[in-house]
């Protein structure tokens, strides 16, 4: 079988009988490559459209638990400083209990001593009215 003259110069014709510098072979495994690169730049396209989603929700669930982890330490400030307050008022009415305890044992004291003064006094007016 003779050499074609044009294929060793390097042009061949493709199925459609133009002349081509490259081999049909060659020029078809190209045509595929490029397919399958379109391929896998459409399906990285798509990849980075979902990973965008995901990281988009996942970046509102996170600014969720931090509000809702703001809110709940508030709570528990809120909470704490209720309980203290509580125990401050607590001993307020126990300091208010304690000082009204002493009024009234100074009343009790100042009662006996005006009951024995009145004691004593109606005494002498008794005696006083019987020296008469």
């Amino acid at each position: 079988m003779a050499k074609d003259p044009l294929a060793e110069a390097g042009f061949h014709f493709d199925e459609v009988n133009k002349l081509r510098v490259l081999e049909p072979d060659v020029s078809q495994s190209t045509a595929e490559l490029k397919e399958e690169c379109r391929e896998f730049v459409d399906k990285i396209g798509q990849f980075q459209k979902i990973v965008g989603g995901l990281i988009s929700t996942v970046d509102g669930l996170a600014k969720e638990a931090e509000t809702e982890k703001m809110k709940a330490i508030g709570a528990r400030n809120l909470l704490t400083s209720v309980a203290k307050q509580r125990e401050e008022h607590q001993q307020l009415l126990k300091g208010l209990i304690a000082e009204k305890k002493m009024q009234l044992e100074r009343y009790r004291v100042e009662y006996e001593a005006l009951s024995r003064v009145e004691a004593e006094q109606s005494e002498f007016i008794n005696q006083f009215i019987l020296q008469k």
